[in-house]
């Protein structure tokens, strides 16, 4: 299967509660995230990404991780993570309206095989995912 490595850079921003807030420039105009330590914030970073993304045919372009303008409370770091990964782990089922020929319906009901898992199957061999 095919690794669609996804690089966005980040702003983490210390709150003065506790914990950290992050903030993904590029996508969607500019989302936030936060987590109790950098490691759960730089997590969940990945998670709004992947949930956001997972869908687009479009990737948005990452900024560059020079172009990140920080002060005293925020620090750069970058979420990297395997889109396509993520897309077979938070997978839901879609239903869909095929068409196909009278006797292979029949066919496949007499062999007893699942049309919906043939179909995902031939995707996934066609697409290389």
């Amino acid at each position: 299967m095919a690794i669609q490595m996804i690089t966005y850079p980040v702003l983490l921003h210390a709150e003065a509660a506790g914990g950290y807030s992050v903030e993904i420039p590029d996508i969607a105009g500019g989302t936030w995230t936060q987590g109790e330590t950098v490691t759960e914030a730089l997590k969940m970073a990945q998670d709004v990404i992947g949930t956001m993304l997972a869908d687009e045919v479009q990737i948005p372009v990452a900024t560059s991780f020079e172009a990140l303008t920080t002060d005293d409370t925020t620090a750069k770091a970058i979420v990297s993570f395997d889109l396509q990964a993520f897309r077979r782990r938070h997978t839901q089922a879609t239903r869909v309206n095929v068409s196909i020929p009278a006797y292979l319906r029949d066919a496949g009901r007499q062999a007893g095989l699942n049309l919906s898992q043939v179909l995902t199957e031939a995707l996934h061999q066609q697409l290389g995912i």
